[in-house]
């Protein structure tokens, strides 16, 4: 009996254990813990993504007149014959193929930069003499990895912190290893990765704060494959051990007396 009993109190002990390790602390999961109330922290508000190669753009050009600006507006039809406008790709030397005017180098400059570039190349060759250009990314996301698989999600402002693709990618949970969030970047035909922490209010000064087109967030667990799991598939299981523990030890002591 006195060896049942030492097995049930083992069991229960295992139990308890088990469950107080599958508990994640505060100080690992909360974001910027020491913030403190009317923090001020300047952030870098004028930044505006520059165009690289693979970029996909559309480009609008309109004026008073309207059939003036039409050659240089490409539409195509979808299945549904609706009307879509034309994406420029730019191609590994930077440049793209747009109507009338030709071959334009548009890497390394703005989407503010290249509608000056357009509208001045069509003042100065006769075109329009009045014309406006928006020039917009087709193709700004930002793609996640994680054990849990990849996605990417679209910014459609073209302006995104890392807090804020966190939250959009509907944030982290509770085990995945938050001081060393790996973000990773195409720079100059070199992948940089740094590693963030947004517990820290240090993020916000970080030059991979403010994320580009096409950067990958990449995060890992901190635990061991077993305590990765939800902890809710383990719960029901620990919940059955204590009992039958439990009731073993108070078959014991009613034996005993």
């Amino acid at each position: 009996m006195k060896t049942l009993k030492q097995y049930s109190l083992t069991i229960i002990a295992l139990c308890c254990l088990l469950a107080f390790a599958s508990c994640v602390a505060p100080q690992d999961v909360n974001y910027l813990q020491d913030m403190r109330q009317n923090s001020q922290i300047e952030l870098e508000n004028r930044f505006e993504a520059v165009i690289a190669p693979y970029d996909e753009l559309t480009i609008y050009v309109g004026c008073f007149k309207e059939e003036l600006a039409r050659p240089f507006n490409i539409t195509h039809n979808t299945s549904s014959g609706q009307q879509v406008p034309h994406t420029y790709l730019v191609d590994v030397n930077g440049n793209i193929q747009f109507p009338v005017l030709g071959e334009i180098h548009v890497a390394g400059k703005t989407r503010l930069e290249l509608q000056d570039t357009i509208a001045l190349c069509l003042q100065s060759d006769g075109y329009i003499d009045d014309p406006f250009v928006m020039v917009r990314f087709a193709n700004f996301k930002i793609f996640f990895l994680g054990p849990d698989g990849g996605k990417s999600i679209t910014i459609p402002n073209e302006r995104c912190t890392f807090l804020e693709a966190l939250a959009l990618s509907g944030d982290l949970d509770i085990y995945t290893r938050r001081d060393k969030i790996a973000v990773m970047r195409e720079i100059n035909g070199k992948v940089m990765v740094r590693y963030l922490d947004p517990r820290s209010s240090d993020v916000f000064n970080d030059p991979f704060f403010m994320l580009h087109q096409n950067d990958f967030i990449i995060t890992r667990y901190e635990r061991s494959t077993i305590l990765q799991s939800d902890r809710q598939r383990w719960m029901p299981w620990i919940s059955i051990g204590v009992s039958i523990a439990s009731l073993l030890t108070t078959i014991i002591v009613l034996s005993n007396r």
